[in-house]
Parts: C-alpha cells; sequence; structure tokens
C-alpha cells in the first residue's frame, strides 16, 4: 500500500483515474475540485521560458579556493581555504525550449556562490568577449538571432546582416565560427566572467579583475557534421552528458584563474578594459590561480532547481564591485527584472534563489506567491524605533566606485592606442589557431552563409572577413562563390 494522493493542500482525493460526472454518461461536474485543481495546475506548470538561454543544464557544486588571492579581494568566498557551495545552469543563446544542445552558439556559464554574504553569481559564457558593447543594443542582437516575425523561421541571412552592420561583433562572431561555438560537452569548454569586475581588499585598494574557469576535462568540440548528426539523434546531448556524468561519480571540475589589473593601469592600457567585445593580453595581465571548482551534486528536480533558478549580475558581495562596463551595468538591471516577470516579485525565496549561508534581514513584503515574512513585531520600514534592521555602509562596502565624468552623453567607449573592431579577431586567427582550426573556421563560415545569406548583407560578409584577415576573407569568398555556382 502506497501513501495516499492528495490534493495540494494535503486532503485524500477519492479517484486518480475518474472524474465526477453527472452519471455514466452525464457532463463532467464543476465541482469535483480535484479535477480543476490537476487541470488548471497542468495548465500553469510551465513558467514562460527564458528570452534568452531558454535551454540548458544545471548542478551544484563547490569552490575550494586553493591560492592566496587576498591582496586583491576581501571577499569571502575568495579567501585562502574557504569552501563555497554554488550552483551552475549552463545554456545555448538564441535556441528555445525544445532546440537541440548542438546547435553553434555560444553557451552561457551562470554561478551561483552562496556565500556568508548572501549570494554572489557571476553570469557569463563560454568566451571571454560577447557581440556588442552596450545594452542598448542586446534586444536589436538577440532579435537578430531568434526567428523571423512573418515565417517563424531562423535566418541566417538577418544575423549577418545584423553582425556586418556591427563590426564591433567581429571578434564574437570568429569565436562562435570556430571549434569553441559547439563544444563536445558542457564538461569540456572553459566558462568565463567575460565582463570586468572590481575587486576590493581589505584596505580599500582597488583593482579591475576578469574570471576564467578552465575546464580540466580538456577543452573539444564537435564538428558541424557531428553536431548535425547529433541535433537529430539526440537533442539533450548535453543535457544528458552533464547528468551521467555526475551520476557515475565523474565530477567535472574547473581550475579557476583571475586576471589582475591596478585601477591606475586602465587609463593607459592599449584597449579599453571595459569594453566587452575585447580581451587582456595573457601577455599584459597572466592569469592567477584561485582555486578549484567541482560540481558533485544532480538537482533533485530540473524544474525547481535549475528551471526555476535565477542568476543576475547586480548580486555581488562585499569585496567585489562593478565597473564601466556599459553591458554589465545594462545586465545589472535587466537580470532581476526579467526574473521578476518571468518566475514572480518573490523569486528569490525559491529554493535554488535563497541565500544558504547568510542571514536575510529585507524589508521586503508580500507580493504574489510571498513565502517568507518577517517577525510580526517588527516594522515593515527604515528608519524605525523598535529594534528592526539597519543599513551598515562598513559591513556592506560600497559596491565598487570609479572616477568619472559627471557630464550626460550618449557616447561610445573612449578609445585606446590599439582599439578597432577587427584588429583582437584578426589576432585571434592568425596566432591562436593552428591551421588546422583556420581550416574549419572557414568551413564553417562557408557552410552558415551558404544557409541563406543574399545580397546586399552576402557582400558586407566578404568585406566583413577580409577586414578580420585578407586570406580567411579570400578563402570564404571562394567557398561561398564555388558553392553558389555548385562546385562545391
Amino acid at each position: 500500500m502506497t501513501k495516499p494522493t492528495t490534493t495540494n493542500t494535503g486532503t485524500p482525493v477519492p479517484s486518480d483515474d475518474e472524474s465526477l460526472t453527472a452519471g455514466t454518461q452525464g457532463p463532467v461536474l464543476l465541482h469535483d475540485h480535484y479535477l480543476i485543481e490537476k487541470l488548471a495546475q497542468f495548465n500553469r506548470e510551465r513558467v514562460p521560458e527564458r528570452i534568452v538561454h531558454a535551454k540548458g543544464a544545471g548542478a551544484f557544486g563547490e569552490l575550494v579556493v586553493t591560492h592566496d588571492v587576498s591582496a586583491y579581494t576581501k571577499a569571502k568566498l575568495f579567501q585562502p581555504g574557504a569552501r563555497t557551495e554554488s550552483l551552475v545552469r549552463f545554456s545555448t543563446v538564441a535556441g528555445e525550449q525544445g532546440s537541440p544542445d548542438t546547435w553553434r552558439d555560444p553557451r552561457g556559464f551562470a554561478v551561483k556562490f552562496y556565500t556568508p554574504d548572501g549570494n554572489y553569481d557571476l553570469v557569463g559564457n563560454n568566451t571571454p568577449v560577447f557581440f556588442i558593447r552596450d545594452a542598448i543594443k542586446f534586444p536589436d542582437f538577440i532579435r537578430s538571432q531568434k526567428r523571423l516575425p512573418g515565417s517563424g523561421l531562423r535566418d541566417n541571412n538577418m544575423q549577418w546582416d545584423f553582425w556586418t552592420l556591427r563590426p564591433e561583433t567581429a571578434h564574437q562572431v570568429t569565436w562562435l565560427m570556430g571549434d569553441r561555438g559547439i563544444p563536445k560537452t558542457y564538461r569540456h569548454m572553459n566558462g568565463y566572467g567575460s565582463h570586468t569586475y572590481q575587486w576590493i581588499n581589505a584596505e580599500g585598494e582597488r583593482f579591475w579583475v576578469k574570471y576564467h574557469f578552465k575546464t580540466d576535462q580538456g577543452n573539444d568540440f564537435l564538428t558541424q557534421a557531428e553536431a548535425d548528426r547529433l541535433a537529430g539523434a539526440d537533442g539533450d546531448h548535453h543535457r544528458r552528458d552533464l547528468w551521467e556524468a555526475i551520476e557515475r561519480g565523474e565530477f567535472p571540475s574547473w581550475t579557476v584563474y583571475v586576471q589582475i589589473m591596478p585601477v591606475a593601469e586602465a587609463a593607459g592600457y592599449r584597449f579599453n578594459p571595459f569594453d566587452l567585445t575585447k580581451v587582456w593580453s595573457h601577455r599584459d595581465y597572466p592569469l592567477i590561480e584561485v582555486g578549484k571548482w567541482t560540481l558533485n551534486r544532480n538537482p533533485g528536480n530540473y524544474f525547481v532547481e535549475i528551471e526555476q533558478a535565477a542568476f543576475e549580475p547586480s548580486n555581488i558581495v562585499p569585496g567585489i564591485g562593478f565597473s564601466p562596463d556599459k553591458m554589465l551595468l545594462g545586465r545589472v538591471f535587466a537580470y532581476a527584472d526579467a526574473h521578476r516577470y518571468r518566475i514572480g516579485t518573490n523569486y528569490v525565496q525559491l529554493p535554488p534563489n535563497r541565500a544558504k549561508a547568510a542571514e536575510v534581514n529585507s524589508y521586503s513584503k508580500e507580493g504574489p506567491m510571498r513565502y517568507d515574512y518577517n517577525d510580526p513585531n517588527v516594522p515593515v520600514y527604515a528608519p524605525n524605533s523598535f529594534g528592526g534592521p539597519h543599513a551598515d555602509p562598513e559591513l556592506a562596502g560600497d559596491g565598487g566606485i570609479w572616477e568619472f565624468d559627471p557630464t550626460m552623453v550618449r557616447a561610445g567607449y573612449l578609445q585606446h592606442a590599439e582599439d578597432d573592431d577587427f584588429g583582437q579577431a584578426g589576432t585571434l586567427v592568425r596566432e591562436v589557431f593552428s591551421a588546422a582550426q583556420r581550416d574549419r573556421l572557414v568551413g564553417n563560415i562557408v557552410g552558415h552563409v551558404l544557409g541563406g545569406v543574399r545580397e546586399p548583407v552576402l557582400s558586407r560578409v566578404f568585406e566583413y572577413w577580409k577586414n578580420v584577415d585578407a586570406e580567411l576573407g579570400k578563402r570564404v569568398e571562394e567557398g561561398v562563390r564555388a558553392g553558389l555556382n555548385g562546385k562545391g
């Protein structure tokens, strides 16, 4: 005998199988409240999918700090020997919930750390850069990667139209069309904070910082042919691989590094250090090892712990702050706002989003699906005379400050000595990619362009890649022309 089925409020139900009707042939009765509860719950069991990063997978793990970086930050999770529980969600960017895991796309790499000072969210990707540098372009970029409004079909011409009209995309598109565009599994890809953040040490000194998570499984990729086959054979390939590896006890891990730039060096650096389409040279700012991050537990329920997980760059802790990165500052608002719409006003009270290692003393109250509530004897306003919590600026820190010109302008980033849109993409092609990687890059670009790109966009595509690298552009044009002429 199993446990009895009950309603959502614990009342035993008379039947799992038959609705209450007016006789065996009569209509179903509205007051069969269990039937109504069951159907109404079913109608609402999906929250709206994420507009971006809809398809993904996740797991729980732990960050263990093995090296001393306390000279750069007082954040408790980065102190020597610290062990911090974490949650990660990996995802594709443009695909919907049911899309294949193996489409060519950047991968989201979002990590939530449950620290003693509250939750810290590092929301990044598997690439160190991004397509655009200002958040005002984000809706335009994402719409260009989604579907046509008329036919509802994905459209390569629309993608290349946007990319070639915004040459700042060249660095990220080179990553996308290269091997990193389709990782072998989530375990075989690096993660990056991508943005520039601020670290503050115990003495109040400030540093600019970039995060790198280097996979210990080795960077590996799928060819386009392998990815296409898997898209039809197992659309959940990456989700399945992550789940099964952890179930087998093969816990994937990443070595965590940072690049540190003293604040005083930013103004004179050869690239604008806050531009999300640029990287900092490792020769200029070598990687500094921080620790080991390991995934060791699958979620007990995918919907509750992964689909409802909410990551937001606004979740920072003392010792960490923001920077003049325009994309980062736009995301600080946009992510939390998206969660309030998608999941609900009180989304932070859900299991994956709750603070686990820190006490919550908030004046938030009420709203749909409120679960936690304040002590009824404590006022719900501040300041008050009756023992309610009060802000402590010394404990909280300032969230990161920097000097800036207070004049209001609409302008791009300050141009540094070597800033341009194609330079770092060209360096990636010529100095980082091997000959075999360049060959695959050409093949990937040609195949994608032949998937429906037409004039006048087509001519801009050729010019775009010639600006990245003359030889690369020549090979792309020759490959596309041959394909259009039926010779390839």
